[in-house]
């Protein structure tokens, strides 16, 4: 398979297509590689797939494909049956907006024609996955924090989860979410009273800019914590009456 990360898309969507036929419903590219803001060097597709049916026995017929495609390095696709797609709206709200907001159809019609959300629903799918991603942050970090390269590492990891969260942040104050990573984060802060300057350090290196390196028990891991921290009390304090 080329290496060019449009060929190879391009190449996995007629392989799929063709041993799908009637039965392929959507085929999208979302995420980082459609908004450009991926790691340098991350090379990671990440795709939807839709199915009139989605039962084991119709998985057959790609089977091999998505084997070889996870085997490249690539995350195997999001597979859904169009019902189940519908009616996830009220679960993975935060998802199917975030993915809504960033993809490139490659086959089929477009997924998220009719298909809608609820501020409720994001509202409470936004509770929980703050509280979840926080958990797992401090915990990780209670390791990271005294070697200056896991805190490196640990940081710029969980980068792109709390981005998503950003921008679903946005869109439950009824903000539409910038694209740009420092806009993002200096949007939010503004929507949650964070401190913009504890993701600096994170932002430069994602985007390519020279940074000092991290020490042990660095400030700057303090303050990214502190920050998260302050946005799941936002979000535990969201009042949607209050927005117009």
């Amino acid at each position: 398979m080329a290496s060019d990360p449009n060929t190879r898309v391009e190449q996995f969507a007629a392989e799929l297509e063709s041993r799908l036929g009637d039965n392929l419903v959507s085929f999208c590219l979302y995420g980082p590689a459609v908004r450009h803001d991926t790691r340098e060097g991350d090379q990671a597709l990440t795709t939807l797939l839709i199915l009139r049916d989605a039962s084991p026995r119709a998985l057959r017929p790609i089977e091999e494909q998505i084997a070889d495609w996870s085997k490249r390095g690539n995350p195997s696709p999001l597979v859904f049956a169009e019902q189940g797609w519908r009616s996830s709206t009220d679960v993975f709200p935060i998802e199917i907006e975030d993915m809504r907001e960033a993809h490139r159809i490659l086959r089929g019609r477009d997924p998220f024609e009719g298909v809608t959300t609820t501020r409720d629903d994001l509202r409470r799918e936004l509770e929980r996955e703050t509280r979840g991603k926080l958990l797992r942050l401090r915990t990780e970090f209670v390791a990271a924090a005294a070697k200056g390269k896991a805190l490196e590492d640990l940081l710029l990891d969980s980068a792109g989860t709390f981005f998503v969260l950003f921008r679903a942040v946005l869109r439950l104050t009824g903000r539409v979410p910038p694209q740009t990573p420092k806009t993002l984060v200096h949007e939010t802060a503004d929507v949650a009273h964070l401190d913009a300057g504890a993701f600096d350090w994170v932002v430069d290196k994602l985007v390519g800019h020279n940074v000092p390196r991290l020490k042990a028990y660095d400030p700057i891991g303090d303050n990214y914590l502190a920050q998260i921290e302050r946005l799941v009390e936002f979000v535990d304090r969201f009042d949607a009456t209050n927005v117009n």
